[in-house]
């Protein structure tokens, strides 16, 4: 029996990109899967085109009133999950649903409870863009590694899938980008079977509408330290 899969989509002004990616979704090869969107206040849109051509595409879509940040809306999308699965996947098309089954793999086969895909191991494609948020993604990877004592490269990715009852379990409480080190720090002290596998990545500038910015370097660096050290 094949096991549901929640994916959680959170967005916000993402009227550009929002029906490529549901539809990517949709086609994406797994049989049984729930898409649950969380609008987090958007302006540009977004939210007419998720109850006007998107309304019978989504089994789930969750609005909040204002803009409360990517964790947030993470958060309001976990909690609703039904499935025993759970992804997390980004409304601006810079990763591939296609590649859900190799990110599942290691969970399905019961090696794993949570699984990171890497956009820095592996064979597959990647946008080349910015040096210093390489640079600075690794700084996060290896200050956050030598303190949950876990080997990954990619700390910071998007793609994260969790066995449900493993992420529903943890409590959350970033609202912006912190919500990567934050549940990092977590998942480790958790003592979670942990496993990473390698992805495509198809990175968007800023002017493509890329938001993340120094001031989210800095609070990831805030919170590796707070969810490390003293928690």
């Amino acid at each position: 029996m094949t096991m549901k899969l929640s994916i959680i989509i959170p967005c916000y002004n993402e009227a550009a990109t929002i029906v490529g990616l549901v539809e990517a979704v949709r086609a994406a090869p797994y049989p049984d899967k729930e898409i649950i969107v969380v609008d987090d206040g958007s302006t540009d849109g977004t939210r007419e085109r998720l109850a006007g051509e998107l309304k019978d595409r989504i089994d789930r879509v969750i609005l909040h009133e204002v803009n409360r940040g990517k964790g947030a809306a993470l958060r309001t999308g976990i909690q609703a999950a039904t499935g025993e699965l759970v992804v997390i996947q980004d409304a601006d098309l810079e990763y591939d649903p296609n590649e859900y089954g190799r990110l599942l793999a290691p969970i399905i086969e019961g090696r794993a409870d949570v699984v990171f895909g890497s956009r820095f191991m592996g064979a597959e494609p990647h946008r080349v863009l910015y040096f210093w948020h390489r640079m600075g993604n690794g700084l996060l990877t290896l200050l956050s590694n030598m303190l949950t004592n876990l080997n990954l490269t990619d700390m910071e990715t998007c793609y994260k899938a969790f066995r449900r009852e493993v992420i529903q379990a943890i409590h959350l409480e970033e609202d912006r980008f912190g919500f990567e080190p934050e549940v990092t720090a977590k998942i480790a002290k958790g003592g979670y079977r942990v496993y990473e596998v390698g992805i495509s990545y198809y990175g968007r500038t800023y002017a493509e509408g890329k938001k993340i910015g120094y001031k989210d370097g800095l609070r990831a660096i805030y919170c590796i330290l707070k969810y490390n050290l003293f928690r």
